[in-house]
């Protein structure tokens, strides 16, 4: 038995007909960087999320570089976000020569949590980053209208939760903020066959900064008006991912139904993902807890099943910035969680059968280490 905690192949094999045509038309178009494909994607992306503009770049983690530059932000300014993230998230930041502020998330959510966020604010505080996790929204009403009150910028990492709702399920998020950035890495809801990002917004000065900053700061080819580096999403990627967006909402119902079996097979057994009642989980990942952690993905492993941690490390406690970001202790919630997450298997072609399997092997170890 093998069964792995993501499978990129299977979401590919899913649709693979109507990539592989697009695919051939993509290579037909003879324009592989910032062609037709990639404008056509960004303004159906936009209205997915519903919002006026849209640029594609290279990464999920170019994306959140080049949104805070064309915030305006910069040496100087502070930016506070959470650890318990990607590294790409506090690497963006720095990227852009800003100052990653790091605070604790809610414990239930795993998200941002709202009440630390006063506290962290100074005179250099110029945006916050909330990371939607997991295919969870963060609680943005409370963290948009402090940002509101201090003239600070809302950028959302919206790397995990293509499609998520939020606020009564009425809003996409990435449509909330000034500002937000998405990863299409191969593994996410909507992946590409390699990396690629883009960066969503409705004021036009920002959507301008972005197509600027992402080459060379062109408007005229060869004439750079700005500072601007090169990071644009490639033809071949766009069509995949046009492909894969008509498919999304889909996709993630499946993955809703799958975390559904997940919760009645394993409650009271583990702790499980909790669905604020203002949102719609995405399940990007599924996350559980328990005390025994490195025990039960041992135990799964030894049965050949996959498991994944995101994230075993804080990023306050990585070699790289530790000591500067924070030390042992200063986020407790987020060192807590880190010591008993796990990722179950999760994806759309993930089988009925294949979560029973899963739940029925956690519950065996559970009568050993209850």
């Amino acid at each position: 038995m093998n069964i792995p905690a993501a499978n990129p192949r299977a979401q590919y094999l899913s649709h693979q007909t109507e990539i592989d045509v697009a695919i051939a038309a993509a290579l037909d178009g003879n324009r592989y960087i910032l062609g037709p494909q990639t404008h056509a994607f960004e303004q159906e992306f936009a209205a997915y999320l519903g919002v006026c503009c849209a640029s594609g770049v290279g990464s999920g983690t170019e994306a959140l570089h080049i949104a805070i530059r064309a915030c305006g932000l910069g040496p100087g300014d502070e930016i506070i976000t959470v650890s318990h993230t990607a590294v790409a998230t506090v690497s963006a930041i720095e990227l852009a020569g800003a100052t990653p502020v790091l605070v604790d998330i809610d414990p239930v959510t795993y998200t941002i949590d709202p009440n630390k966020i006063t506290a962290a604010i100074t005179p250099r505080t110029k945006a916050i980053i909330p990371v939607h996790l997991y295919g969870a929204a963060a609680n943005l009403n409370p963290i948009v209208d402090l940002a509101r009150r201090h003239s600070l910028k809302v950028i959302e990492d919206c790397a995990q939760a293509h499609g998520t709702r939020y606020a009564s399920r009425d809003r996409v998020v990435g449509s909330l903020g000034d500002v937000a950035c998405f990863s299409f890495y191969p593994t996410k809801n909507l992946g590409a066959i390699g990396d690629g990002g883009l960066v969503a917004t409705n004021d036009p000065v920002i959507a301008e900064n972005l197509n600027l900053l992402r080459q060379y700061g062109w408007r005229e080819r060869y004439v750079s008006e700005i500072t601007g580096w090169n990071t644009r999403l490639d033809e071949l990627q766009a069509a995949i991912l046009r492909v894969k967006l008509r498919h999304l909402d889909e996709d993630n119902d499946k993955r809703r139904a799958l975390a559904a079996l997940y919760d009645e097979q394993l409650a009271g057994v583990v702790t499980i993902p909790i669905e604020p009642a203002n949102s719609r989980h995405v399940y990007h990942l599924y996350v559980i807890r328990h005390p025994q952690r490195d025990a039960l993905m041992q135990f799964l492993h030894e049965r050949g099943i996959g498991t994944a941690i995101h994230y075993p490390v804080p990023i306050h406690l990585q070699p790289a910035y530790r000591g500067r970001l924070g030390d042992a202790g200063s986020l407790p919630e987020t060192e807590r969680a880190a010591r008993e997450i796990v990722s179950l298997p999760m994806y759309p072609e993930l089988s009925v059968d294949d979560v029973r399997t899963v739940t029925r092997a956690i519950r065996e170890f559970a009568t050993s280490y209850p």
